[in-house]
């Protein structure tokens, strides 16, 4: 049993968010997240600027995080950072300063797997929030990855589906750009999604193995489209704004949810869970809400703090790793393109 006052101090850098969390016993007593505003001005994350910015949060971040756990870094037990995927330049910048503060308070460090944590952040004891029984059925679905995963134990992690080309939040914020929406556009389609028709317009949904996903072909079906209907109509996008983004939502979830009644069937696993960025869309929250209710599935949706990037999940996952002292090498290195 973990000590009463262990305090794991969770890092995050994968991206363009840095972020720093505590977790005692797998309650979070903090959990702060600097959001990088630079990049929206490029209409997507340049890694170089990306990285320099982490160089610039991190300290005041980690400073944050412990003054709102009401803790001195004295007390930590163990530092968790993520060690990838992820953008090269921005996990250094979390690996390097992870190990650094691990040395300079001779504590043990804790490599996460930045994927694994999105599926293990069910497990934060947090209001509203009830942990799935194994093994159950995870969907992954951000801006870098799209999975379906079986999960049978914190450590045993299956990945038995996936994208053969482009994740799915890379479809939404794409699409979104071809709509003129400023970046990142994922979320404002879901917006616009809300008072639009759903069937009003019909896109394709690719046809590839029953538990694997492609989204190239989709993004290209939705520039033709617009291309067409502009090219006869100057208007036609801020005269159709509303539909177009809900048409695409509605192709998008049904897609994601079809690959997911594959998943079940084929294992016969019914409690299933969502993790990553495009887990707070609000499309795919209540077609799982229906499945519960259709299907007799137990779906478990994280907390919205817990769906974006966090610092929150890497502590989690720490905490549990810490447990069963799976500590990392001081010689660790950050993984761009760490596995499952």
């Amino acid at each position: 049993m973990i000590e009463k006052n262990c305090y794991i101090l969770g890092i995050e850098s994968s991206c363009d968010d840095t972020a720093a969390a505590v977790i005692n016993n797998g309650v979070i007593l903090s959990n702060v997240v600097a959001t990088q505003k630079i990049h929206e001005a490029y209409g997507g994350v340049v890694p170089e600027l990306a990285s320099r910015a982490h160089q610039q949060n991190i300290v005041p971040v980690v400073h944050q995080a412990l003054q709102q756990a009401n803790i001195d870094k004295k007390q930590l037990s163990a530092i968790a950072f993520t060690r990838g995927p992820g953008l090269m330049g921005s996990l250094l910048v979390g690996t390097s300063f992870s190990k650094s503060l691990a040395f300079g308070l001779d504590i043990p460090l804790l490599d996460v797997n930045h994927m694994q944590a999105h599926i293990l952040a069910h497990f934060i004891k947090a209001e509203g929030q009830k942990a799935p029984n194994f093994p159950f059925l995870a969907l992954t679905i951000s801006g870098g990855h799209t999975q379906i995963v079986k999960v049978s134990s914190y450590f045993d992690l299956e990945v038995i589906g996936q994208t053969i080309d482009d994740a799915v939040g890379e479809a939404f914020d794409k699409s979104a750009k071809i709509l003129g929406l400023p970046y990142p556009g994922g979320p404002l389609i879901d917006k616009h999604a809300q008072q639009g028709n759903p069937k009003k317009f019909i896109f394709p949904k690719p046809k590839v193995s029953p538990l694997d996903f492609s989204f190239s072909g989709l993004k290209t079906a939705v520039l033709y489209f617009v291309q067409k209907n502009v090219a006869e109509n100057p208007n036609f996008i801020e005269e159709n704004l509303a539909d177009i983004c809900a048409s695409l939502q509605h192709t998008i979830v049904g897609y994601l949810m079809d690959k997911l009644k594959n998943a079940v069937k084929q294992t016969g696993i019914t409690q299933v869970a969502i993790g990553g960025g495009v887990s707070a869309n609000s499309g795919i929250r209540k077609a799982l809400q229906e499945a519960e209710q259709k299907y007799g599935w137990r779906v478990h949706i994280p907390k919205f703090e817990f769906c974006t990037d966090n610092a929150a999940m890497i502590a989690m996952v720490g905490e549990l790793k810490y447990k069963q002292q799976q500590f990392a090498d001081a010689n660790v290195t950050a993984n761009a393109r760490m596995k499952l």
